[in-house]
């Protein structure tokens, strides 16, 4: 009897799903070319992540090398120069996030000031179109601008100056980086902010107008707080990313005399990994940084749900 029931409770769901999948085909089937791209290009991967743990032979493949358990994990926690690897990213980390990720939002908040409408759609279609160059001619770029005979030391020489080899003093090298970051993404990422501004209502201005608050009091008090919760989204989500770094564009500009600051932990993996051929101990170094990443990312959401009412959830 209870067989009977369960049945005919399932059978109208059943019709319901059915009905739907033909009344709507066009719109699941569009749906499902993301689904087979995301399954095949990113959650199937994930499957190498076993690699971590074992003895990895390229002759028996994945599935066929032996286990390791934490072998490949603790080699790199004793290894003394892991944690200059964690050192370097973290600091370069901090550099984006006290430099580079400011600088989108300055640009945003400067670019909702201005009146003339052509010269704004000039300013915002020129701070964007560094996004669309490769790294690789950003960095060829960052290499002839600071080369021995171009441009900068130039101007260092037209000062009474000397020469300086930029890219080879690893002292020079975050801001270098960081800069080179800013230049090539600020204007793409102001989007987002830009977009955060289109949603405060003028009538809040007018208000403001009429109560005699100046231009500093209105950024103040409307247009800052008015973005706040865009802002706290983007954060958490580059607190994530704590030990994520464009590792391409580091590849491009350090060397071995900027190790001392530049080598990171992406850069490690790949050159362990792809050059080294040692992917089992890779894969490790890999996964202890999405680890971390992970944690950064849920505990900056727990403090930014405490503190106010924006979080990722």
């Amino acid at each position: 009897m209870t067989a009977i029931v369960s049945r005919a409770r399932v059978r109208p769901v059943v019709r319901g799903v059915v009905t739907a999948l033909k009344r709507d085909k066009w719109l699941y089937a569009m749906v499902l070319l993301p689904l087979v791209y995301f399954a095949i290009f990113h959650y199937w991967p994930m499957y190498g992540i076993t690699l971590a743990f074992k003895d990895f032979d390229i002759g028996k493949g994945i599935s066929g090398s032996p286990w390791t358990g934490l072998k490949y994990f603790q080699q790199f926690f004793s290894n003394p120069y892991s944690w200059k690897l964690v050192r370097n990213t973290v600091l370069l980390r901090l550099w984006h996030l006290s430099i580079g990720f400011p600088a989108p939002i300055i640009l945003a908040l400067l670019l909702n000031e201005l009146r003339n409408e052509k010269f704004k759609r000039f300013v915002q279609t020129s701070s964007y179109l560094p996004h669309f160059i490769s790294s690789v001619v950003v960095a060829g770029m960052v290499i002839s601008f600071l080369a021995s005979d171009g441009p900068v030391n130039r101007l260092v020489r037209l000062l009474g100056g000397q020469p300086v080899p930029w890219l080879q003093r690893p002292e020079w090298f975050r801001p270098i980086y960081t800069f080179a970051g800013i230049w090539q993404h600020a204007g793409w990422s102001s989007v987002i902010y830009l977009a955060a501004l289109t949603g405060i209502s003028p009538e809040l201005y007018e208000a403001a107008v009429i109560d005699g608050a100046g231009r500093w009091q209105r950024l103040r008090h409307i247009t800052l707080p008015g973005i706040m919760p865009t802002v706290t989204i983007m954060l958490l989500l580059r607190i994530g990313q704590l030990l994520t770094v464009d590792y391409q564009m580091i590849i491009l500009l350090y060397s071995p005399s900027t190790y001392e600051t530049a080598d990171v932990l992406a850069t490690y993996v790949y050159r362990r990994g792809i050059v080294g051929a040692d992917f089992s101990y890779a894969t490790a170094v890999g996964l202890f940084q999405a680890i971390v990443g992970l944690v950064f990312i849920i505990g900056s959401n727990a403090i930014a749900k405490r503190l106010g009412d924006t979080s990722l959830w």
